[in-house]
């Protein structure tokens, strides 16, 4: 079943960890250090959000299993989008059409 990502979802778990699945039973944690305004038209919704993982570990673009205690299992797709002292940093976006548009 798939998941309903919204941006009420992820504004409860700003600050708290992420776990990526890879190969076997590895798994890199990303915190959710930021959360976008939520910009809703007529037609259509749209946020963003940023992970920081380990500057050890690289992960390129691409789809990646997530795993959160609260919210579970879904898949994302994620960009990386910078990196300073503290980590890598990635961006996932949402762009959405609203039901009956």
């Amino acid at each position: 079943m798939a998941i309903f990502l919204t941006h009420a979802a992820f504004a409860d778990h700003v600050n708290t960890t992420f776990r990526v699945l890879l190969d076997g039973a590895e798994s890199i944690e990303l915190e959710l250090t930021e959360l976008s305004e939520l910009k809703v038209t007529p037609h259509q919704e749209r946020f963003s959000i940023v992970f920081r993982g380990p500057k050890e570990k690289y992960l390129g673009q691409g789809t990646r299993r997530i795993d959160h205690d609260q919210i579970g299992e879904f898949d994302l797709f994620i960009v990386p989008i910078g990196a300073d002292e503290r980590g890598v940093y990635y961006e996932a976006s949402f762009n959405r059409l609203l039901e009956g548009t």
